[in-house]
């Protein structure tokens, strides 16, 4: 295995975790914000309601995206695979 193996495998690993981590991530950040412009608004500072509808957003959103997240995922696996089979690996 050489270093540009290495560097191609350690380049579809982080992009494939950076794509399948993007909806997750994306839905915090929305819903943290939308808590955060509420409680800005309305001067409550009350710390649950920052994590309970955050957690429940993000369940939500891992449960709707875990098609995409489990297809991103096989991907990688299958072209680690194929490198390792063709004998890149």
């Amino acid at each position: 295995m050489d270093t540009v193996s290495t560097y191609e495998v350690l380049r579809l690993t982080i992009g494939t975790v950076l794509l399948a981590s993007a909806p997750v991530l994306a839905v915090a950040l929305v819903v943290g914000l939308g808590i955060s412009f509420v409680q800005a608004l309305t001067q409550i500072q009350e710390m649950t309601l920052t994590f309970v509808p955050k957690i429940i957003a993000i369940f939500a959103a891992l449960a709707l995206t875990m098609p995409f997240i489990y297809g991103t995922l096989m991907r990688l696996s299958d072209r680690v695979f194929d490198l390792i089979v063709s004998g890149g690996l």
